[in-house]
């Protein structure tokens, strides 16, 4: 989907960029219920009620109750961003520095053309260090701030988003004060117990999007032509809050007695194989698998 450089230094890797995921969403579209016929979304000027012509569209900006500041699509232009080939490293940061709410939308990053050998230089090295480069890039006349990290045997691009884009949690009204709460050492004990009694290898295969797949059996039944019996939902009744001390206790021995009293859960005992931490990359991810160049 994009072709260029990552340029460090006086060093530049030419490299290509893929899309690292494929999003499984369920899309519906929005149809008639007398006809069954997809509904047409129109521009009409609330005004007058006519349809408004795409051409005869400007861009305004809100700064006040139907109050807008008109831009014109040349001024917009002439702010765009110089479009480049390439991936600038600004910085290498420690990679347990950077907070995973900052990361936006991940990316494989190939060498191209007579790449292969700095593109294998900068990897190891990023690798050895633990260090993830921050850059900007330009795509589709858009600038982004990006960290570039190593995985496996490819080289990872996320997008990032800037520190005024991240909502400080200071904002959050409902946030107790640390000083008005306080844990006893045995409650810490017995949470640390649990937590551990649950611990075991990141296994991103046996997580599944439950509603999707539901979605989608239901889907294929109707278009089969399987009547769907609509149950109703059964009214939410409050439940009391149990003491704490109770509920991690409670909570602990279930874990116990399905571990056999070991105090680890299935997925913490198994040893015999050890689930990467992320799905492995091809070392040449091919376009052919789904990506777009």
């Amino acid at each position: 989907m994009w072709t260029g450089a990552i340029s460090f230094g006086l060093v530049s890797v030419p490299v290509r960029l893929y899309s690292a995921v494929n999003r499984k969403s369920v899309r519906f579209n929005q149809l008639s219920a007398k006809t069954g016929a997809r509904i047409q979304q129109k521009r009409v000027d609330p005004t007058t009620g006519d349809e408004v012509a795409y051409e005869d569209i400007v861009k305004g900006y809100e700064i006040a109750p139907d109050r807008y500041v008109v831009i014109e699509p040349g001024e917009l232009e002439a702010l765009d961003p110089t479009k480049t080939r390439t991936i600038d490293i600004e910085d290498f940061v420690e990679a347990s520095e950077i907070d995973p709410i900052f990361y936006d939308h991940p990316y494989y990053l190939a060498p191209g053309a007579g790449g292969a050998k700095p593109y294998r230089l900068l990897l190891e090295a990023m690798r050895e260090t633990d260090k993830v480069g921050i850059a900007r890039v330009v795509i589709r006349s858009k600038e982004n701030l990006v960290a570039i990290r190593p995985a496996g045997d490819v080289l990872e691009m996320s997008t990032m988003l800037f520190a005024d884009e991240v909502i400080d949690p200071d904002r959050l009204d409902d946030l107790p004060d640390p000083d008005d709460v306080k844990t006893t050492a045995k409650e810490l004990q017995i949470a640390k117990q649990l937590v551990d009694s649950l611990a075991g290898p990141f296994e991103p295969g046996k997580y599944h999007d439950t509603y999707r797949e539901e979605v989608m059996s239901l889907i294929e039944r109707k278009a089969a032509g399987e009547e769907i019996a609509v149950q109703p939902a059964a009214a939410e009744e409050p439940t009391e809050v149990p003491d704490l001390m109770s509920a991690l206790q409670a909570s602990l021995d279930a874990v116990k007695a399905r571990s056999g009293g070991t105090g680890k859960s299935d997925r913490a005992s198994r040893t015999t194989k050890k689930a990467p931490t992320r799905r492995p990359a091809a070392k040449k991810p091919r376009a052919k698998t789904g990506a777009k160049r």
